[in-house]
């Protein structure tokens, strides 16, 4: 009970806070990177988040990607990460009237899955935001797990780290689930863990992406049989 009424109350805070952030952004155009690190920092302490890193992130990797069970991995990811992340979207999200602008404000990107040119378009904004020295921050799984075992990876991940000769980081979040589960709108303070995998260079002549699934799938795996 306790859990759903702490799930409420984040519900509410997100709706308001949401909307400063995002009139903050568009009124602050040039710093929508400190906007958003200033948020990511006031969710983290409301939402009563301890944190554990594993190995180290490497911070000029131009790619990211982690697994995905919760909205807590997105905030965790921003509040650890010191550059300005691109994350791509479903453009179901984009598309939503109000909570959308939290995709369009910082320029992240926005992917039509059903349409065949938006591939181009999203690597056109890929090589654009790469070009402005911001990583690309993606989740291979494409849609969230229930965080009892990671789905299947789609092929974006891959054909744009190939496509760029990207650097990737690898990324297991653990425990985001039980701590923010927005479907049941559940919320309880907790601690998150995070474990940095060795960076791979993106090399389409290997296989390193289905060797960095298999690689993901273990250490999640390990953890949470632990």
């Amino acid at each position: 009970m306790l859990s759903r009424i702490r799930g409420f109350i984040v519900l509410i805070q997100f709706s308001i806070t949401v909307g400063i952030v995002i009139a903050l952004m568009y009124t602050f155009r040039k710093h929508t990177h400190k906007v958003i690190k200033g948020w990511m920092k006031i969710q983290m302490y409301l939402l009563g988040i301890k944190l554990e890193q594993v190995g180290k992130l490497d911070e000029t990797c131009d790619m990211v990607v982690l697994n995905h069970q919760s909205l807590l991995d997105i905030i965790v990811m921003e509040y650890i990460h010191p550059r300005n992340l691109a994350w791509i979207a479903k453009k179901e999200i984009t598309d939503l009237i109000f909570f959308g602008h939290i995709i369009k404000a910082p320029r992240m990107i926005s992917v039509d899955r059903e349409d065949k040119a938006g591939v181009i378009k999203l690597l056109k904004d890929c090589k654009d935001r790469l070009s402005k020295g911001r990583p690309i921050a993606v989740f291979p799984e494409g849609t969230r797990s229930t965080g009892k075992r990671m789905l299947s990876f789609k092929p974006g991940a891959k054909m744009i780290a190939n496509k760029f000769n990207l650097r990737v980081q690898p990324a297991i979040i653990i425990n985001t689930r039980e701590i923010l589960d927005s479907k049941s709108l559940k919320q309880k303070p907790g601690k998150v863990k995070v474990i940095y995998l060795d960076p791979i260079q993106a090399d389409k002549k290997t296989d390193w992406f289905e060797k960095l699934e298999e690689d993901m799938n273990r250490v999640f795996n390990e953890e949470k049989d632990s």
